[in-house]
């Protein structure tokens, strides 16, 4: 599966235009992590507890979003954008959506 943030692809044109795609995760805050973070908060520099946990929400969005891609059976994903929010205190959804398509290649 082909997954862009442009609206093409070098050496493809869409042939078909098959829908919205996303694929979202909701994380909470752990009391550990939240802990480490506060002493690195006042320390200073970067905060790798709540770096690691954001990857992997990116990482568990986009296998939602090419899962829904595949059953559409989709060649590629195309303007790939990725959005945050906060849905409660504590607890944050990572959101990755994008258009599926079908791509004809060209020679």
């Amino acid at each position: 599966m082909i997954v862009v943030t442009t609206p093409t692809i070098a050496g493809s044109t869409v042939s078909e235009v098959l829908g919205l795609v996303r694929g979202s995760s909701v994380r909470t805050r752990h009391v550990g992590r939240d802990i480490m973070a506060m002493l690195r908060n006042m320390a200073g520099g970067e905060i790798h507890e709540y770096t690691k946990m954001l990857g992997e929400a990116r990482e568990q969005a986009v296998d939602r979003m090419i899962e829904e891609a595949q059953v559409l059976d989709a060649d590629a994903i195309v303007s790939v954008r990725f959005q945050t929010s906060m849905v409660m205190s504590g607890a944050a959804e990572m959101l990755c959506y994008g258009t599926a398509v079908k791509l004809e290649h060209q020679r």
